[in-house]
C-alpha cells in the first residue's frame, strides 16, 4: 500500500477507502437492480447553511455515480418541528425510501433528539434513532453512525491494530465518541473517552496508541499531548473565517511526533460518505428480503 510520509508521520488518507467502499456500494446496487430494486436515500434538510447545502450536494453526486436513487427533502431554514415530523414519519413509512438522513444544523427551536426517534430504524442509515445506539451497545444489528465507523474503517485499511491496545477518543457525543467507543469495544481495544470535565488531556492521550479526536475545537491536540509510535485520527470538522476548513489536531506539531495521522480534509470525511451510500444499499436489501419474507408467510 503506497501512503505519504511526511517526516516521520505517515498520512491516513481516506480517500483511496472511500473510493473502494463506494465501489462495493455500485456492485451491490447493480445486483439489486438486476431484481428490479433500485436503493433511495432521502436527505431532510432543513437549514441555509451554505456548507451543509454544499455537502448534501456532494452526498447527491456520489449517490448518482453509484447508481442510487437520492431525494433531496428541502424544507427550508423556518421549518418547524411539527414539520419535520411528518415528513420523517412519511419517509419512515414509504416503501420506496430505503435510507434516511436527517441533516443538521436544524432550526433553533426544533428539538432534534425528537425528531431522530421518528426514523426508522431499519431505514437509519446513520444511526441517529436511540434505537440504533442501544442496539449497537448489545451487539444487535443495527446502522452505526458513519463517522465512528469510517474511523474503525480506516484503521483496519491502514492495518492499525486496536486489540489489546489503548485507545483514547476525546469527545463524548452520540453522533461519534459514543458510538465509536462501543465499535472499538467490539475490536477488543481498551478504550478511555475524554471530555470537557476529564481534565489535563495529556493524561489520557500520551499513553494511548491510538488518539481519535473529536471535539470540534480547532488546533486542540498537539504533539506534546502524544507518543512517538501512536496513531491519531482527527474527526474535527471546522470552518476558519477564511472557510477553510480543519481538524482538531493542530497537524503542524503532531506531524513528525506520531506514527500516523489522518488529514482534514480528506481523511474521515470522505469515508464517511461512502458508508453512508453502502448503508442504503444494506438498508434497501434487508428491506426487500423482509418484505418478501412476510408476504411468503402470509401466503402459509
Amino acid at each position: 500500500m503506497n501512503t505519504e510520509v511526511r517526516g516521520d508521520t505517515e498520512v491516513l488518507s481516506g480517500k483511496p477507502l472511500a473510493a473502494l467502499i463506494q465501489q462495493r456500494a455500485h456492485d451491490q446496487t447493480a445486483l439489486l437492480d438486476d431484481q428490479g430494486l433500485r436503493p433511495v436515500l432521502a436527505v431532510v434538510v432543513a437549514t441555509d447553511d451554505e456548507s451543509t447545502h454544499w455537502y448534501v450536494r456532494s452526498i447527491e453526486r456520489a449517490a448518482g455515480r453509484a447508481g442510487i436513487g437520492c431525494r433531496i427533502i428541502d424544507l427550508g431554514h423556518d421549518a418547524t418541528e411539527q414539520v419535520l415530523a411528518s415528513v420523517l414519519t412519511d419517509l419512515s413509512a414509504e416503501p420506496g425510501v430505503h435510507g434516511i438522513i436527517l441533516q443538521t444544523p436544524l432550526p433553533a427551536s426544533v428539538h432534534a433528539d425528537r425528531l431522530v426517534g421518528l426514523i426508522a430504524p431499519e431505514k437509519d442509515i446513520d444511526g441517529a434513532n436511540p434505537l440504533s445506539l442501544g442496539r449497537l451497545a448489545v451487539g444487535q444489528p443495527a446502522f452505526a453512525p458513519a463517522t465512528a465507523q469510517a474511523v474503525v474503517e480506516l484503521l483496519e485499511h491502514f492495518e492499525v491494530p486496536v486489540a489489546g491496545r489503548n485507545v483514547t477518543v476525546v469527545g463524548r457525543s452520540a453522533v461519534v465518541g459514543k458510538p465509536l467507543s462501543l465499535l472499538l469495544l467490539e475490536k477488543d481495544a481498551t478504550v478511555t473517552i475524554c471530555h470537557s470535565k476529564s481534565g489535563e488531556l495529556e493524561r489520557y492521550t500520551r499513553p494511548a496508541d491510538v488518539v481519535v479526536v473529536a471535539a470540534g475545537r480547532t488546533g486542540l491536540l498537539k504533539g506534546s499531548h502524544v507518543s512517538a509510535n501512536a496513531v491519531v485520527i482527527d474527526v474535527g470538522t471546522n470552518v476558519l473565517p477564511d472557510g477553510s476548513l480543519v481538524g482538531d489536531v493542530d497537524e503542524a506539531s503532531v506531524t513528525g511526533v506520531a506514527a500516523g495521522l489522518s488529514p482534514v480534509p480528506g481523511g474521515v470525511g470522505s469515508v464517511t460518505t461512502a458508508l453512508l451510500l453502502l448503508h442504503t444499499v444494506e438498508a434497501a436489501r434487508q428491506q426487500s428480503h423482509a418484505t418478501l419474507l412476510t408476504a411468503s408467510t402470509s401466503r402459509i
